[in-house]
């Protein structure tokens, strides 16, 4: 509220007027429309359109049918006319920058003040006021920092420890927690243990302190160049550094020394007059009036003395007089430093200036006419086809400065067809020369003349620069080719149309006028579409004059002239492509009038077995060709798309080898059209069959005798494979069943052919092994037992059943060839032979002991002694005659058996019943023998022709050598049939009829007569009746 003023009147003071007073108490009366004072609080450096507060909202003004509208605030606020709403504007509310915060105190709140007038559009009243404030609370946004970035702090060499020297404050523009919080120094090694900061704080704040913390010596460092680093409390923290420079103060007690013998400036020419050269400074260690020193030129040309001058005490040389590059270049010259003590002492060094040039001069830039093209009151001429890069003018610029102030560029301003080129290498750069040459062909009909502007600049800092232009006119020539509106034009036509029908209609287009702008169309077309099509000249109306069909021909390239009247004339040219639409008027194609493949058998399921190709003259849908297989039986189907044919089976070229059928293809026109073709399927052979044996079966067999000529036939093996080519060849051999080698068969014609003469061992059963093989990959094969019975007959069938029976149950790589006995029992009969002869010897032996005995005996009873005649009678064995032998056979006729006769016939059957065998082996890995008994029944045939003897030796031959020999043999007879061996020669044996027809009485004597094994025949006169009565003839062989 504002308050009343008095105005002085004559008494030193005035009343206001009764009526002004009354007017002013009226105003002042509370009405509706007295002030509302709202409070906001809002951060600093919001942005835009950030909303503070709702009048409406916050305070419950009306926001219906008023308006609001800002009076004071802007240009940081504005206010929503129908709301209330308060928003922040473009302008951003810095707190250290409003004005009505920059002298507060510290604490004090910033505070931004705003007036809001609310109209009540409805009853069109007063306005109402509201006064606000909005307090602008402070955010870290400003960095605290040093009043300037180098602090110096002088501070003496006889300083003592623990001194205090105060450090100028830093500023925050911020307030409260985001002001100024800390101090930091940081020192370098030289100062280390030197100096320590210390912050102390009262009511102005935090004030930082340096601690001299050691000894200083100026003679030994000067100076010390520490950091000083403020923080505030923002969060993040802002935070700077400054140098902080610590001097250390001393006393002078030496002569002025110079820092360097020899010091070098450079000046700029036109330097103005007081510009700082350089200064040249000596030092003094002394102190007082001997550390004054005084500077003066010594010896100095005078041109020096007018251009600079010496201050005498601090030694700094200033420009006095204007600086010429181009009068003097370089100034040398000699500077003296003298102290006052009361023996000045001096010292003297070389100073040498160069004169720096300065860019004081602009470039200049000549333009004239070059060649045919003249310039006349700067303008030039040009037809507008002159070609590429055609010189109009020739450019020269020059700079009178030097180095990179005489450097100049050249361009050409602005956007016109032109540009400049070097027209020698020779120009230094200060003088160049350039034509002035076009970059693009000119056109008339766009830009009829053009202003170009030339800058050169050179590089001096500051760059100087010039300018000149030239003004070129563009003479019109007859340069416009037609234009088509359309390059490349596509048109769809159908195929089997009319002739004379319409395909295209094209226009073109000439920038030119007059008779240059007259067009005629022409067509160009490919040699294929030649003929086919024709144009109007004057409407570029194209009509194909044929029917047209797409599978000759897809499309057709037709290029369109339009040439304008002009002199010489100009042509355009556009392309029609003319695409021939497909109709659905061909029908599918197979590649082939029939196919036939080839197949391997056992073939997996759904495997291809071949591929057919189908094509279709047409395109698209007409040409989208399905294929399928007719008359299916399910054995075969076939994938479109890429016409492949699966078999559903696995094929079997034995059950069936040739597969026929269809397969029709039909496409997608409408209507469709179809095609069919047959297909042969041939299944190739697989050697997936072993060779069959047809004969022999493996349980027949065959008689050969023992006359069997070498080289017949004995068997024929015969097989099939029902497979074919050379999976069916078949070859034959022997696995197994041959060890003596007796057969070989044909390896092609499976014919069996004795090789060798057969033997007594050779005689019984043989089995042979026949492999037959086919020549397949892998080859497979088949196995047939061949049973080749060795012997005179075939009577005793009984037995070849056994044996066949046994070689059906014996292992395939055990050999059954002949008598498996024949060795073993030579063998056997040796070691029994063996046996028996040692037997025989001891019982001689025992015999000869009793004989001796017995006569000694006799001759004490009797008194009569035994002479050497006896003894030589006992021992010499008398040998027997064929009268003896005959008289033996006569003595004993009552009791031999009756000759055995040579039947075989019945010798075999009867042995079929009396026989008794098994089939065994002697030990694991043996051959199978066959063992027979030794006792036979008297009449069975003699088993000599199938199987060898139990015993291999020759049979005893017994000797009569007394009369009693006679009863030898009934001593024999007697004996066990095991343990009797009865010799051949003895026909009255009663086991002679046991043993082979092949006896050693035909065939010579195995041993001769002084080989062991040859009889001992002993012959011993009976004695009369005796104790041992009863005694046993026995024979051994040794």
């Amino acid at each position: 509220m504002g308050s009343l003023r008095r105005s002085p009147g004559p008494g030193g003071q005035r009343l206001l007027p009764p009526a002004l007073l009354l007017a002013l108490l009226l105003l002042l009366a509370p009405s509706p429309g007295h002030a509302t004072r709202v409070v906001y609080k809002v951060p600093e450096e919001q942005p835009p359109n950030t909303l503070i507060g709702s009048l409406a909202a916050d305070y419950g003004f009306p926001d219906v049918g008023h308006l609001y509208k800002l009076e004071v605030g802007a240009p940081y606020l504005r206010v929503d006319g129908k709301t209330g709403d308060i928003f922040t504007t473009e302008t951003s509310i810095d707190r250290e920058g409003l004005r009505e915060c920059q002298n507060q105190l510290p604490g004090e709140p910033c505070i931004l003040e705003f007036e809001v007038s609310i109209t009540d559009l409805v009853q069109n009243g007063s306005p109402r006021l509201l006064e606000g404030q909005i307090e602008v609370q402070d955010i870290n946004d400003n960095t605290p920092n040093f009043a300037s970035p180098v602090i110096t702090l002088p501070i003496p060499e006889n300083t003592n420890n623990g001194s205090l020297f105060s450090i100028p404050v830093a500023s925050d523009r911020d307030a409260g927690p985001n002001g100024v919080a800390s101090y930091e120094l940081q020192v370098g090694p030289e100062a280390q243990g030197l100096f320590k900061l210390q912050v102390a704080e009262d009511q102005d704040g935090k004030q930082p302190q340096l601690i001299v913390m050691g000894n200083l010596d100026r003679e030994r460092l000067d100076s010390y160049d520490l950091t000083i680093k403020v923080q505030d409390g923002g969060n993040p923290p802002r935070a700077s550094s400054a140098l902080l420079r610590v001097t250390v103060l001393d006393t002078n007690d030496n002569a002025p020394k110079f820092e360097r013998p020899s010091y070098e400036a450079e000046l700029s020419e036109n330097s103005p007059i007081g510009h700082s050269v350089i200064q040249v400074k000596a030092n003094d260690s002394d102190q007082g009036a001997n550390a004054e020193i005084d500077y003066t030129f010594h010896q100095v040309p005078e041109v020096v003395r007018r251009l600079l001058r010496l201050d005498r005490n601090t030694g700094l040389i200033t420009v006095q007089g204007p600086v010429d590059r181009e009068d003097l270049s370089t100034l040398r010259f000699s500077v003296l430093a003298k102290d006052r003590g009361t023996n000045p002492k001096s010292a003297r060094a070389q100073v040498v200036v160069t004169v720096k040039d300065v860019n004081d001069n602009a470039p200049t830039i000549e333009i004239r006419g070059i060649g045919l093209v003249t310039h006349q009151d700067g303008m030039a001429n040009i037809s507008e086809d002159v070609a590429e890069e055609t010189a109009v003018a020739l450019v020269q610029v020059s700079d009178r400065d030097e180095g990179e102030n005489a450097a100049v560029t050249c361009v050409v301003a602005g956007d016109v067809p032109f540009q400049l080129r070097q027209a020698s290498e020779t120009g230094s750069d200060s003088k160049k020369k350039y034509f002035l040459q076009t970059t693009t062909p000119l056109d008339y009909e766009k830009v009829k003349d053009y202003t170009i502007e030339i800058v050169a600049v050179d590089s001096g800092n500051p760059p100087l620069s010039s300018t000149n232009s030239l003004k070129v006119q563009v003479v019109d020539v007859n340069d416009n080719a037609p234009v088509f509106t359309q390059s490349v034009t596509e048109v769809a036509f159908p195929e089997n149309n009319k002739p004379g029908e319409v395909v295209a209609e094209v226009t073109a287009s000439d920038a030119d006028s007059g008779s240059n702008a007259e067009l005629v169309y022409s067509l160009e077309p490919e040699p294929a579409a030649k003929g086919l099509f024709t144009i109007s000249p004057e409407t570029g109306e194209i009509r194909v004059k044929t029917s047209l069909d797409r599978e000759q021909r897809e499309s057709y390239e037709l290029k369109v002239v339009a040439a304008d009247r002009g002199s010489p004339s100009l042509q355009g040219t556009a392309t029609v492509l003319v695409n021939v639409l497909d109709c659905n008027d061909n029908d599918p194609k197979f590649m082939l009038s029939g196919y036939n493949f080839s197949v391997m058998e056992n073939m997996p399921a759904l495997s291809p077995v071949g591929m057919v190709t189908v094509i279709d003259g047409d395109k698209g849908e007409n040409a989208r060709v399905q294929l399928t297989v007719e008359q299916d039986n399910g054995d075969f189907v076939i994938q479109n798309g890429t016409g492949t044919i699966l078999s559903s089976l696995s094929f079997d070229r034995e059950q069936q080898s040739t597969y026929t059928f269809q397969l029709k293809a039909v496409d997608g026109g409408v209507p469709p059209r179809s095609a069919y073709v047959g297909v042969t399927i041939n299944v190739l052979d697989e050697n997936d069959n072993a060779p069959f044996i047809t004969a022999p079966s493996n349980t027949s067999h065959r008689l050969l005798t023992p006359q069997t000529r070498l080289g017949e036939t004995v068997s024929q093996v015969t097989a099939e494979d029902i497979d074919s080519g050379v999976n069916a060849e078949l070859t034959y051999s022997i696995a197994g069943g041959n060890p003596y080698g007796l057969f070989q068969i044909g390896s092609h014609s499976g014919a069996i052919t004795l090789e060798k003469e057969l033997e007594r061992r050779h005689h019984g059963l043989h089995r042979l092994v026949v492999k037959v093989t086919d020549r397949g990959k892998p080859p497979r094969s088949g196995t047939a037992l061949v049973h080749l019975y060795v012997n005179d007959t075939l009577a005793n069938r009984t037995l070849l059943e056994t044996l066949l029976g046994h070689s059906l149950d014996t292992p395939l790589d055990i050999d059954i060839a002949g008598d498996p006995e024949y060795e073993r029992s030579k063998q056997r009969g040796n070691i029994l032979f063996g046996v028996v002869a040692g037997v025989v010897a001891v019982a001689l032996l025992i015999a000869l002991a009793v004989l001796v005995r017995y006569c000694r005996q006799r001759e004490a009873k009797s008194g009569y002694q035994a002479g050497k005649k006896e003894t030589k009678d006992l021992y010499a064995p008398k040998p027997s005659s064929k009268v003896s032998k005959g008289n033996k056979s006569k003595g004993k006729k009552s009791k031999s058996p009756k000759p055995v006769k040579p039947v075989e016939d019945e010798d075999e059957a009867g042995l079929q019943k009396s026989l008794k065998f098994n089939l065994m082996s002697d030990a694991p890995g043996d051959s199978p023998r066959i063992h027979l008994p030794l006792n036979y029944p008297p009449g069975s045939p003699d088993l000599g022709r199938h199987y060898r003897s139990n015993s291999p030796l020759p049979s005893i031959q017994l000797q009569p050598q007394s009369p009693s020999a006679s009863k030898k043999h009934q001593v024999v007879q007697d004996l066990p049939p095991a343990n009797t061996f009865v010799g051949t020669g003895d026909t009255t044996s009663t086991g002679s009829e046991q043993y082979s027809d092949y006896s050693y009485r035909t065939n010579p004597p195995k041993y001769p007569s002084k080989q062991v094994g040859q009889p001992l025949k002993l012959s011993i006169p009976r004695p009369p009746p005796h104790p041992y009565h009863g005694a046993i003839w026995t024979e051994v062989w040794e």
